[in-house]
């Protein structure tokens, strides 16, 4: 898959402004491709990966996982990267998701409380990588999706997880971060759906160049 030169050129300056990372390749990319998505360097020192977490994503992704998102801006800017490399399946959020809020949640949560049994027993009945999950917007999707692995259910096969905001962003992220799960987080308030797009598309790529090889 050929760069554009535009794009090309724009990766090697931010290369040179990021300096030496200590990062993996995979997760240089990913660095990257952050960077490149919100022509913000800043956000190098709030990035976090656990360990393993971008190989054990692509590995998932190659074996066909879907990609579940939490916004329909997040899945618009996925499915164009996803089809052109792995034909990968990327659902949405809002598609589970009621016409109201229940009392005491939001509609986000509800639905990922119908959503990940559903997709997770898909994918089992197919013998498929659990889902990657893709949260950019909703916190109170994450912690119910982090109640239901607490309580037994089927973890996804990566969470990257930037949702954006000051309610009860930074404590989905840091309850996030204390648990086993395979993930990429940025620290703090910062996140949106195209930072969680701009991530598992660097993951993708990955896919490509490694079957040109």
């Amino acid at each position: 898959m050929a760069d554009h030169p535009i794009f090309t050129e724009s990766i090697r300056r931010i290369r040179a402004l990021l300096g030496e990372t200590g990062l993996d390749p995979l997760q240089q990319q990913v660095l990257e491709r952050l960077v490149h998505s919100s022509g913000d360097p800043g956000l190098q020192p709030l990035l976090r990966f656990s360990e393993g977490a971008c190989e054990q994503g692509l590995a998932a992704l190659q074996g066909g996982a879907s990609i579940l998102t939490d916004t329909a801006m997040a899945a618009a800017a996925v499915r164009p990267m996803a089809k052109r490399t792995l034909g990968t399946s990327v659902r949405c959020l809002l598609d589970w998701a009621p016409a109201l809020s229940p009392p005491g949640s939001t509609r986000s949560a509800a639905a990922m409380k119908q959503a990940w049994p559903e997709l997770t027993q898909a994918a089992s009945a197919k013998g498929q990588p659990m889902p990657v999950l893709l949260v950019g917007s909703a916190p109170t999707a994450l912690e119910q999706l982090l109640d239901q692995v607490q309580e037994g259910a089927a973890a996804p096969s990566l969470v990257i997880g930037m949702p954006v905001g000051f309610v009860g962003v930074p404590e989905s992220k840091r309850r996030l971060a204390i648990t086993a799960l395979a993930q990429i987080r940025l620290e703090g308030t910062r996140g949106g759906a195209g930072l969680v797009a701009a991530a598992v598309n660097a993951l993708f790529r990955a896919s490509a160049a490694f079957a040109a090889e």
